[in-house]
């Protein structure tokens, strides 16, 4: 056995979560196969209850140790399809801590009930120590801190350097570095008054909510469409305009609970309101062509993942294993979203929805019923038990579902004052241009011309009096309206004239192709073609669709006599009625007792800004879910986010106001010995004692790189720009299409957001992102760009190289950084003062901004490349 392990073992790092993977299932509070428990130290011993599994004296000879490597399938644990076998490793893991006596801490909590667990239980916020030095006491995070770095002996270490501090303010709040005049202001005075009000200027900065808005966008799947070519496969086009809402929405601080109610049933709580329907992309988004079970799997996962921390998703196919779910509550939950569709507003300025629209949610059919798929098989749905709209248990909220009578702009969308209005201009455009093309024709005689005109009227009188009978129908069932009145034509009159306009219209349309055809058939009569089969094959071809526009119009006459009230109406209506379940669910997800929501939401801000979260699993607070380290300061935090209606913004001032969060990250000649010592209790940092160093986000590090060069694009909102145009476009990275097959590069390299679920980006080190820095054609301008605009604040190479450092890595150089830069720019300077002894650079990048042609300037701009390829640049301090 390896020395490393027998010295390694740890029961809650290694034994306890290897029991609850394996064995959890089968052997803990949710079920007890063979009346056997193995969720707690005291339980594997058997310590009140013997049960024969350890044997402390022959440890490799236990009853479990035999089960675990037993090659009978009869025996072996876990069995077959309920779990891989133990790896070597863990079988050493489990069997040294048996050999040690398989210690367990003394306190560890065995739940009599699921209900019993920590998430499960609403969240209350602690009274704060009142025996809490200055300057700790002022702010609750750190109060809370405090307490718990004193009873585990850690000191606190002193706050990071204003500079660093600064920097990092600027890139978590508003993804963007200070600029050199933020720099000069906050040097001047660093007081705490200072940074409270810094914090102010940068939560109202709409760059607050670009760069929060691709946090939620990370966590609530943002994705624009994707497909092969035009064809539409997964979310919809134009969902920018959720990404737009979640902006503003962040910017104007709206309540989170508020968030969720629009994105989960905007169409239910504000139907006639487009800018809260924009909202509901959330459910969009999982728009799936090929598959509709596929879409609302998606939905019913990432629903309760995203705003609760359930694996629903689990119970798909039988009862969740580890969590107090049943596969009848999977069903039940994904009832509530059975019935809505997606469907795309008309907007104004544009009558093509594919080239511009409002795609939203709607419930299109109230009886569609939901079925249980027997062991998850689509096929082999439980028809004679359709299962009813409801939440899992485990979450005592009140669930109730009431039918949402839905507004006439909501069943008519059609009805907008501008779409008929839209309409009609386009009917008198037609007529303006059938009337101009008529009077420039040199040919009075012209049939053609004539019969366009004739058309063109036909049109607009066809759709003005369509339009006069559609309202006149609304009107009518709106107001009981008297068909008898004698002041004005009934409704039912009016479709008759719509009706008889329409055909008109019909029969002149027809008219008029044949009398194209017959020109074409003409023409084709007078081809100069020489060979005679090629002629008599487009001759007869001209001949048949001849025919058929003939036939077409002898039937458009026909139509002419007809006197009923059937019309194309002038749009689609929709349901009058929608089911409410989404507004039910939304009302339970916000509902303040909700024991959930509030601390997944705590949890995803905090790891944002700390690089770790509260709870390690962002996606999972169940039962695997251990109580968290700092329990205590999450409930505070979420319940502080309710009792502040869901502001988030409030979250934010708390937590970057706080010494704890201003802590630095490494050791300065001061704080060596605190450091040190800290290390040596805790490692890991779990306690928060210094501040993580983080990789910039993938999208900050394109951001920064124009940012600093005093090039980008501070357009806020609009539709998604092609992902190709990443190194031409100066536009914030948020903004560029995000899906699946159609992202940046660049951002790819530096581990930007997997559409289909990234609760928690993952952070790589590869060598592409080096040569993504260096060769990238975008990376090069910028540097360029950069360099000039440093040297116009720069007389000298040493003050050049002080406001480098400051632009590009928010710090002064060390005196050995100051030298080698000021070396290098001479040596730099001198090497390209004589272009003839240089070698042409291979490589092909497609630059915009050439290379400086002055010697000095051209250095300088080599340094700034080599600096933005500097670790620090990348990095969050």
């Amino acid at each position: 056995m390896s020395s490393h392990l027998r010295a390694d073992v740890d029961y809650d790092a290694d034994i306890k979560p290897l029991f609850q993977e394996k064995c959890g299932s089968c052997h803990g509070v949710l079920q007890q196969e063979g009346g056997l428990r193995l969720d707690a130290g005291s339980l594997i011993r058997g310590d009140h209850d013997p049960n024969g599994l350890l044997d402390f004296k022959q440890p490799s000879e236990s009853e479990l140790i035999r089960r675990v490597t037993s090659s009978d399938p009869d025996e072996r644990m876990p069995p077959a399809g309920e779990g891989t076998p133990l790896s070597a490793q863990q079988l050493e893991q489990l069997t040294r801590w048996i050999e040690l006596g398989a210690p367990s801490p003394p306190d560890e909590v065995i739940m009599e009930s699921p209900s019993q667990h920590w998430a499960y239980q609403a969240p209350t916020q602690p009274k704060l120590a009142t025996d809490v030095p200055e300057p700790w006491s002022a702010n609750p995070i750190d109060a809370l801190m405090f307490v718990q770095w004193r009873q585990s002996g850690l000191a606190p270490v002193p706050p990071a350097d204003p500079a660093i501090a600064l920097r990092r303010l600027h890139l978590d709040v508003t993804g963007l570095p200070p600029t050199r005049a933020d720099q000069t202001e906050f040097a001047a005075d660093s007081s705490s008054e200072a940074w409270q009000a810094r914090v102010d200027r940068l939560l109202d900065d709409p760059a607050y909510g670009e760069k929060w808005g691709r946090h939620w966008m990370d966590v609530w799947r943002y994705s624009d469409w994707d497909g092969y070519k035009n064809e539409l496969r997964g979310s919809q086009r134009h969902i920018w305009h959720w990404r737009d809402w979640i902006i503003e929405s962040l910017n104007v601080d709206k309540g989170y609970d508020q968030m969720i109610h629009e994105m989960v049933a905007g169409d239910e709580i504000a139907p006639e309101d487009l800018d809260v329907l924009r909202a509901t992309g959330f459910l969009v988004r999982n728009f799936h062509k090929s598959n509709r079970d596929i879409w609302l799997d998606a939905t019913v996962e990432h629903t309760a993942k995203a705003f609760l921390g359930m694996t629903i998703a689990c119970a798909r196919c039988h009862d969740h294993k580890y969590d107090p779910i049943s596969q009848q509550e999977y069903y039940a939950f994904r009832a509530i979203f059975q019935p809505h569709q997606v469907r795309t507003e008309r907007l104004p300025g544009e009558p093509d929805t594919a080239k511009l629209g409002l795609p939203r949610v709607y419930d299109a059919d109230l009886n569609v019923p939901t079925y249980l798929y027997i062991q998850g098989n689509e096929k082999n749905p439980d028809k004679d038990h359709p299962i009813a709209p409801s939440v899992p248990e485990i979450v005592e909220v009140p669930f109730a579902i009431a039918p949402v009578a839905l507004p006439e702009l909501a069943s008519n969308p059609f009805l907008r004052d501008y779409i008929e209005a839209e309409e009609m201009a386009a009917a008198e455009q037609k007529l303006q241009s059938a009337l101009k093309s008529q009077q420039s024709s040199g040919d009075k005689q012209d049939s053609i011309k004539r019969q366009q005109l004739t058309v063109a009227e036909a049109n607009l009188k066809s759709v003005r009096q369509r339009w006069a009978a559609t309202k006149a129908k609304f009107a009518s069932t709106n107001s009981n309206h008297d068909e008898s009145a004698a002041d004005q034509t009934s409704p039912k009159d009016l479709a008759v004239q719509a009706a008889k306009s329409e055909r008109t219209l019909r029969f002149q349309q027809a008219l008029l192709d044949v009398l194209k055809q017959r020109n074409a058939v003409a023409t084709a009569k007078d081809s100069k073609e020489t060979d005679e089969t090629k002629k008599k094959s487009a001759l007869d071809a001209a001949n048949k669709k001849l025919a058929e526009l003939e036939k077409k119009l002898v039937d458009a006459s026909v139509q002419l006599v007809a006197q009923d009230g059937k019309f194309t109406p002038v749009g689609k209506s929709y349901p009058t009625t929608s089911s409410g379940r989404r507004t039910a669910l939304a009302h339970w997800i916000t509902n303040p007792q909700n024991p959930l929501t509030a601390r997944v939401a705590i949890n995803h801000i905090w790891t944002r800004y700390f690089g770790q979260p509260l709870v390690p699993n962002l996606d999972d607070f169940g039962l695997r879910s251990p109580h968290p380290l700092h329990h205590e300061l999450l409930d505070w935090l979420a319940v502080e986010l309710v009792e502040n209606n869901w502001s988030m913004k409030h979250i934010h001032r708390l937590i970057v106001q706080s010494r704890t969060y201003q802590l630095a990250s490494s050791a300065s000649q001061d704080s060596e010995t605190a450091f040190a010592k800290n290390a040596e209790i805790d490692p890991d940092n779990l306690q928060l004692w210094r501040a993580n160093a983080r990789r910039l986000e993938a999208e900050l590090v394109r951001d920064n790189l124009l940012s600093i060069a005093g090039t980008l694009d501070r357009s806020r909102g609009g539709p998604d720009i092609d992902f190709k145009k990443g190194e031409t476009t100066l536009r914030r990275s948020v903004y560029f299409r995000h899906a699946y097959e159609k992202q940046m590069p660049m951002l790819v390299i530096f581990d930007a957001a997997n559409p289909t679920d990234c609760y928690r980006r993952s952070e790589s080190i590869v060598p592409q992102q080096a040569l993504a820095l260096a060769n990238s054609p975008l990376a090069v301008d910028q540097s360029r760009q950069t360099a000039a605009r440093l040297s116009a604040e720069a007389s000298d190479d040493p003050a050049f190289v002080a406001e480098a450092y400051a632009a590009i890595l928010g710090r002064e150089p060390t005196d050995s950084e100051r030298s080698a830069c000021e070396s290098f720019l001479t040596h730099q300077a001198t090497l390209l003062a004589d272009p003839e002894k240089l070698s042409p650079s291979p490589g092909k990048a497609k630059t915009a901004v050439p290379p400086a042609t002055d010697a000095n300037l051209r250095a300088r701009e080599n340094l700034v490349h080599v600096l933005f390829n500097h670790n620090d640049f990348v990095t969050v301090r």
